[in-house]
């Protein structure tokens, strides 16, 4: 338990709030107030004591170092963005939201050294933009890229399409400066690859979720810029014959397959149906697509013939011969691309505005992905009849977002959400049955934590609780998100739909 007491902040206590951030740093107009306490989705919300936004270290040294004196709880926020309200109060009226955003600055940019030295509040899409900018590439790519922030992506261990080649957020890492749980800086902004000295301290809060502390600076690694990009729509016979297609595309490649992204057929037709300007990239209706992408760092070969457009074209054509592709189309600009893009990066918009339905986030070994999208399937179908199973996501790196659909004629959320329940455990025991992970990117935030304490071994709790212990012994550190160290303490479920 923390040894000290949670408790309501006062009106003195907000006043020192605002001495330390001043008034631009204090957020009182309702609606920018109701901005900083929902979710993304809209479903995970409450009501916060106060949202402050520091404007530099310093200041969230200050914010951190009060709360833990008077024993007052802090939500750490980025861009609103999650998907497990872990950004977002959970209760009403003892939690300070504390946002990022003003953190916004690019202190470094060092293209020999092929690292940038960002704020957390920096949003990703000005670090892709950034590093463009000295023809170097930043390979974390999402959705939410125009809005989400660094700080959050590290804190939620952010994955995205181009995991396969380059890893997730985790990956891009050199190093960090952590305000900890009782107000020190931690100076961990060390550009080293090589570096054996003790523990690797940065691993703690990388994917922590702001539980353990508030990463406000890091190191991250940049790359050559691809300049010779092939990208892809195929219609497949089936996941099994996307799998081989994969593997044979690596080698194709040189294993230069940035991404490989599977789509279903009522996702697609979700996006074209709510997503204005966008359209089927093939004729025709094809239960299984996929959206592919090779890229190497050379400049396209004057010849045109031995570029990876060309180097595509030919494997997809002997692919067409023994049966793994049905239909293909290769994009012939980089317009053409972006459209592809747009399609996969608009699901999880489209889905706020269609019939209800659910998501899950979770991976298995990618050669196990046939099998679980069949056995998966027959268990929900089986069980609740009618539903429309549509797996989508991150194919090449057995990230999953399966998704369902509510059965024709549920119109109301309310309606589903029993359904969604049953979903849950089919869907999570069907994941420990192939040994995956009932989160693969998005973290666990509130939603998922009675999941996670359901799914992960009392070892594995034991030694979760022992590391929050150890570093928020008060325990004012975003609580009730990913783990519980009182495990009777009550918990605010949420919903996994849309």
């Amino acid at each position: 338990m923390p040894d000290t007491l949670i408790t309501t902040p006062s009106s003195a206590f907000l006043g020192k709030l605002r001495t330390i951030v001043g008034d631009k740093g204090m957020v009182e107009d309702a609606q920018a107030r109701a901005f900083h306490e929902t979710d993304w989705r809209g479903f995970t919300m409450g009501r916060a004591a106060a949202v402050v936004k520091p404007a530099s270290v310093e200041e969230v040294s200050a914010v951190v170092a009060l709360c833990s004196e008077h024993g007052v709880k802090i939500v750490p926020q980025g861009g609103v963005t999650g998907l497990v309200g872990a950004g977002v109060p959970v209760r009403d009226g003892d939690e300070i939201v504390l946002s990022l955003a003003r953190l916004n600055r690019i202190l470094d940019v060092n293209p020999t050294a092929y690292t940038m030295t960002v704020e957390a509040g920096v949003v990703l899409q000005t670090i892709q933009e950034t590093a463009a900018a000295h023809d170097r590439y930043f390979p974390i790519s999402l959705g939410a890229q125009g809005s989400c922030m660094i700080g959050g992506n590290l804190s939620t261990n952010a994955g995205g399409a181009t995991v396969l080649h380059y890893g997730n957020t985790r990956a891009m890492v050199l190093g960090l400066e952590v305000v900890l749980p009782d107000g020190r800086v931690w100076d961990g902004l060390r550009a080293l690859k090589k570096d054996n000295t003790g523990y690797d301290l940065k691993d703690l809060f990388v994917g922590a979720e702001g539980t353990l502390g508030v990463i406000t600076k890091a190191v991250l690694k940049i790359f050559p810029r691809p300049k010779d990009v092939a990208t892809a729509w195929l219609a497949v016979p089936a996941p099994k014959a996307a799998l081989e297609l994969l593997a044979g595309a690596r080698i194709a490649a040189d294993d230069n397959v940035t991404s490989c992204e599977l789509v279903h057929e009522l996702g697609l037709e979700g996006i074209i149906k709510h997503i204005p300007g966008t359209q089927r990239p093939l004729q025709g209706r094809h239960t299984w697509q996929i959206l592919m992408e090779w890229s190497s760092t050379r400049p396209i070969p004057e010849d045109g013939e031995s570029g990876m457009r060309a180097r595509m074209e030919a494997y997809l054509a002997g692919c067409m011969e023994k049966g793994l592709v049905d239909d293909a189309v290769i994009a012939q600009n980089e317009a053409q691309a972006r459209a592809f893009w747009h399609i996969r990066e608009s699901h999880a918009e489209a889905g706020r505005h269609s019939d209800p339905a659910c998501s899950f986030d979770i991976s298995v070994a990618v050669e196990k992905i046939p099998a679980f999208i069949e056995a998966c399937n027959a268990a929900a179908e089986t069980a609740v009849p009618g539903i429309r199973p549509r797996p989508m996501g991150h194919m090449g790196d057995g990230n999953l977002h399966y998704n369902f659909s509510a059965p024709v004629g549920v119109k109301a959320r309310a309606e589903f959400a029993p359904t969604v329940k049953v979903l849950d455990r089919i869907v999570h025991d069907m994941v420990a049955r192939f040994d995956g992970s009932i989160s693969a990117e998005h973290g666990i935030g509130s939603i998922k934590l009675l999941e996670l304490e359901h799914y992960r071994s009392q070892t594995e709790l034991d030694v979760m609780r022992a590391i929050k212990k150890a570093l928020d012994p008060k325990g004012t550190m975003n609580p009730g998100k990913v783990i519980r160290v009182d495990p009777s303490e009550a918990v605010r479920e949420g919903t996994l739909m849309r």
